[in-house]
């Protein structure tokens, strides 16, 4: 039985191309025990609980490699706090909120959370770096932003530098920018993303990149896609929206329905999530925000101030009707409940049957 190993694989000492993001630590431990690359999403932590967070991660890895991600957008202010945020939104935009607050019958959340408590900023984002270089994580990827002086510290520091990518134009400037990884991050992702198709994307990248490794990610869920990026010449596939199923995950209950009921065309790019466009899950909250008396959506990080609370308050009170997430068109691969070991082993065997189909093609 042939073993799938990519250089980048070699490089990191893995035995499989899957490359796991999740913001959830137990995902990350059981990606990495299961033989595949986690990459730990910080970009929801405040930047005083990271060292803790990555501390209890690391002691349970014991060794094992893995990544951290953060997301650092441009265009946000250099210093920004909820309250201030809040006191500045337009009269219109508080009242169609508040309006949606009381057809809905949403609870305010009864703690606070990243999305209550902090809001996006230079100042926040370079707390958060700090606290990932000093981390023994050996790879850091940005999921939006290139920041030159985060790339070469983290490589000075001897870490892999991965960019989700969602065109050519920023692969260039990455690759400037002597990041070691790119990510080629299509439409068809959770969370924010471009406007080109992932099998699209992919070649163009491959071709720009040249001696640079290349992952896949955007819409992939099986196996055989894992194998299918590689073919089309990545190294490996990134996946986010699949874990959303295992039970590390610790999902909510109505919002893991959600995900199994869905198809790929359950999911919508919106802006009402962050401010920018953000592949997500539909429910009756995003669906709000495309009445026609609905408000365009604010700009990051006045969206959130707006919203936090609603997010955190569905979320906590696993509110049916509203819940939702970040997923991409991936989400037709949960099915139900699962485990990570279980959808590890899943995705080789995947694997393994996708290689005998096309050695069964070759004359």
């Amino acid at each position: 039985m042939p073993q799938f190993q990519t250089p980048l694989c070699q490089r990191l000492g893995i035995p499989h191309p899957i490359f796991g993001f999740s913001h959830e630590p137990d995902v990350v431990v059981a990606i990495a025990q299961a033989g595949g690359f986690p990459v730990l999403g910080l970009a929801r932590d405040a930047p005083q609980d990271i060292p803790a967070i990555v501390r209890d991660v690391e002691q349970r890895l014991a060794g094992l490699p893995y990544g951290i991600d953060l997301m650092l957008p441009a265009h946000v202010p250099e210093q920004a706090d909820p309250q201030s945020l809040q006191a500045a939104l337009p009269p219109a935009h508080v009242a169609f909120v508040a309006g949606l607050r009381e057809r809905f019958a949403i609870q305010p959340p009864s703690q606070p959370s990243f999305f209550t408590a902090h809001a996006r900023s230079e100042a926040l984002f370079q707390a958060q770096i700090d606290a990932v270089l000093n981390s023994q994580a050996c790879a850091v990827a940005t999921a939006i932003g290139l920041r030159a002086e985060l790339i070469a510290e983290a490589k000075r520091r001897g870490k892999l530098t991965f960019s989700l990518i969602g065109s050519v134009r920023h692969a260039r400037k990455a690759l400037d920018m002597g990041v070691d990884v790119l990510v080629a991050q299509g439409y068809d992702a959770g969370g924010h993303t471009g406007t080109v198709g992932t099998m699209s994307l992919l070649p163009q990248i491959v071709e720009v990149a040249q001696n640079t490794p290349v992952l896949a990610a955007g819409g992939i869920a099986t196996g055989a896609q894992v194998l299918g990026s590689i073919c089309s010449g990545a190294q490996g596939a990134w996946l986010g929206t699949l874990w959303m199923a295992a039970q590390e995950n610790h999902t909510p209950a109505a919002l893991l329905d959600r995900l199994i009921a869905s198809s790929s065309e359950d999911t919508v790019i919106s802006r009402a999530h962050s401010g920018k466009p953000c592949r997500v899950v539909r429910s009756a909250w995003i669906d709000a925000w495309d009445e026609a008396d609905a408000p365009v959506p604010l700009g990051m990080p006045q969206q959130q101030a707006l919203t936090g609370d609603v997010f955190a308050s569905i979320h906590e009170h696993n509110h049916a009707q509203l819940i939702y997430e970040a997923a991409g068109q991936s989400v037709f691969g949960i099915k139900a409940r699962t485990t990570v070991a279980a959808q590890m082993t899943l995705l080789v065997a995947e694997m393994h049957q996708a290689w005998g189909r096309v050695s069964g093609f070759v004359q």
